[in-house]
């Protein structure tokens, strides 16, 4: 079922989505080479207790998860593109890594990812971090009243396409409010012009997420991460956003 949220209603998703945008800058800030991923985990729970907020994380089990994740941030090293469950692994020069974190506040839920390199970066790790940002800013210049959902998906593929690199839509944007994961799904390639049209009011996230040398993935033996097939690297930029008459607004804003 898709809701169309009140001006109020969306001002509280905006108290989530700062808190989930915090998290995401201190663990950000904290992976270093020498950090365990589990270490990260821990500071986005201790952050989770401080605020009073809910993991969105701990307890979920989809029909895609091997079972309840357990930890409270995904962090996705290299090849493992999408929800890499925080194991114990010490962060190496180099590394790419993918944070994404989804909280409730007051009942109200934000999602966010960003990707970092950790140390010394790679240009190419750069430059794909990069598409996913500008990719996410084009989908969400594209979030507007009288587009559809297409509009948004073929914005996002348009910049990969670019940039020569295929897409994989098994996993896409969603829509956020109550929960974590909603309806519309907000593929990350697709038909301009096409599916639902876009009334002000609906909160979504959109993530574009790429891989350097395939569209293909296969789940870890740890039942969640996703892993490219050809083990290239992946990266992923997320934010929840509201349609408003006078534009999208991003909910998840970070300081820096």
């Amino acid at each position: 079922m898709i809701e169309l949220r009140t001006p109020a209603e969306i001002e509280q998703l905006r108290v989530a989505g700062e808190f989930v945008g915090r998290v995401l800058e201190a663990t950000r800030d904290a992976a270093a080479v020498g950090v365990n991923l589990l270490e990260l985990d821990a500071l986005a729970h201790d952050m989770i207790r401080a605020e009073g907020a809910e993991s969105c994380y701990i307890d979920y089990h989809p029909s895609f998860g091997g079972s309840p994740f357990g930890k409270v941030i995904c962090t996705s090293v290299n090849d493992a593109v999408l929800h890499g469950l925080p194991h114990d692994y010490v962060l190496q020069d180099g590394d790419l890594l993918s944070l994404d974190f989804a909280a409730s506040v007051g009942g109200w839920v934000s999602d966010s990812a960003l990707s970092i390199v950790v140390g010394t970066p790679r240009a190419e790790d750069l430059e794909l971090i990069a598409l996913t940002e500008r990719a996410l800013d084009a989908g969400i210049a594209a979030a507007v009243t009288g587009n559809r959902i297409g509009d948004i998906s073929a914005a996002i593929g348009e910049v990969a396409h670019a940039a020569g690199l295929r897409v994989n839509t098994d996993f896409g944007g969603h829509g956020v409010g109550r929960v974590m994961h909603g309806d519309p799904h907000v593929p990350n390639n697709g038909r301009a012009r096409r599916g639902m049209p876009l009334r002000a009011g609906l909160v979504f996230a959109i993530e574009p997420w790429f891989m350097l040398g395939t569209d293909e993935i296969y789940t870890d033996p740890d039942g969640w991460t996703l892993r490219s097939a050809d083990g290239s690297r992946g990266a992923h930029s997320e934010h929840t956003i509201a349609v408003t008459e006078d534009g999208p607004v991003v909910l998840s804003a970070r300081a820096s």
